[in-house]
């Protein structure tokens, strides 16, 4: 499938809401200038509002006391400010947070916080589901349901900022510093999303979080890499876990479209690789299976002239997972082979795996997933047999 109709089949509801008001986070500033234009409003009223809404979190246009009292009105007419509800709220005994945040149209995604001593870090999904299958991951068990729209990606951060009051702290405080696209789904399946949220998100009038912040991980959508380096700029992570083409097929079968090979040239070619902006690579050490000393050695020598570090993750097990973490032993060999090759090779240290929050372990409760995607596949064809 391409990554057009991959998009096209299975990209965020479209209809209007029943009250025909439209959802204005997710709106990047050029769009809301030309909404405020049609209500026959200046462009600066757009910048006015941007900030209420995404410096101050305002979730009522009652609220934004500088704007005309017949503006607000027309405004609260025309606009929502919804963000995602909370479903459910966990506390891990470390502190991590997860959220399962609940979607317009019934569906749920799921949120997580790090705290950790010099910054805090959340990790935010792009789909409803997964387009893949990633054996060792939880989220991989469950279908993709849709791609989430920009204004799902950002009322994620919202919502966070909103439970952690977080909106008037000073930047040296804030709770929430850091962003990753690590949640639910492949970010560069969704990328025209995924890139107006981040915008918004690095918008220095509004949520103000830098890019280099901002981490995206991918599987290794090979095609999609070079544009999301230019454009966006953020920091790359790559799930990778296999250093053969073989076991990658198995672990992540996304391989069998882009293998090592592609994807290691497409990691060279970064725009912005150098060596204060690394590519982190990501490898979940798995008890037998990738974890010998041959396997750390191979690495080595696979990602040789990368600026890069290793992030290590002790696999995270899950109901029904057909896989075990390597002994401490075996993960503190590996890493020094790593790091004596010069290459960080930090051990992750697992975070909310009580909660079922930590790197491997999120799934939320998809019920239509199945009968959606039929749908979409039913259309499609129904498409290509009306063409023909």
């Amino acid at each position: 499938m391409s990554l057009a109709s991959h998009t096209d089949v299975f990209g965020p509801p479209t209809a209007a809401r029943a009250d025909g008001r439209e959802a204005l986070i997710g709106l990047d500033r050029d769009a809301l200038t030309q909404r405020l234009a049609a209500l026959g409003e200046p462009a600066f009223r757009a910048r006015q509002i941007w900030r209420w809404v995404y410096g101050r979190g305002v979730t009522d246009f009652a609220a934004m006391t500088d704007v005309a009292r017949p503006l607000r009105q027309r405004l609260a007419e025309t606009f929502v400010l919804d963000r995602p509800a909370v479903a459910t709220e966990q506390v891990s005994r470390d502190g991590t947070r997860k959220w399962l945040a609940g979607l317009a149209d019934g569906h749920k995604v799921e949120t997580v916080h790090i705290p950790e001593e010099d910054r805090g870090t959340l990790c935010i999904s792009s789909q409803v589901g997964c387009t893949l299958t990633c054996r060792f991951c939880h989220t991989g068990t469950q279908r993709l349901v849709r791609n989430l729209s920009a204004g799902e990606i950002v009322g994620q951060i919202l919502l966070a900022l909103d439970r952690l009051d977080d909106w008037r702290r000073s930047d040296g405080d804030r709770t929430v510093s850091n962003i990753v696209m690590m949640g639910m789904g492949e970010p560069l399946y969704n990328y025209e999303s995924v890139a107006g949220a981040l915008k918004i998100v690095m918008d220095g009038e509004g949520i103000s979080i830098s890019r280099r912040r901002i981490t995206l991980s991918t599987a290794g959508v090979v095609p999609m890499m070079a544009r999301c380096g230019a454009e966006l700029g953020v920091n790359l992570a790559v799930s990778l876990h296999a250093v053969t083409d073989a076991l990658r097929d198995e672990l992540v079968p996304l391989n069998r479209k882009y293998p090592i090979a592609e994807l290691m040239a497409a990691c060279r070619a970064y725009p912005g690789l150098n060596n204060a902006r690394r590519i982190t690579f990501e490898y979940v050490m798995l008890k037998g299976i990738n974890d010998s000393p041959a396997d750390a050695r191979a690495l080595v020598r696979l990602i040789a002239g990368i600026p890069a570090k290793i992030n290590l993750i002790p696999f995270n097990p899950w109901p029904g997972s057909a896989y075990e973490c390597s002994d401490d032993a075996a993960i503190a060999r590996f890493a020094r082979i790593v790091l004596d090759a010069g290459y960080a090779s930090p051990i992750r240290s697992p975070r909310g795996r009580d909660i079922l929050a930590a790197c491997g372990q999120l799934r939320s409760d998809s019920t239509r997933a199945g009968g959606i995607r039929a749908a979409a596949r039913r259309t499609a064809a129904q498409g290509r047999t009306a063409a023909a």
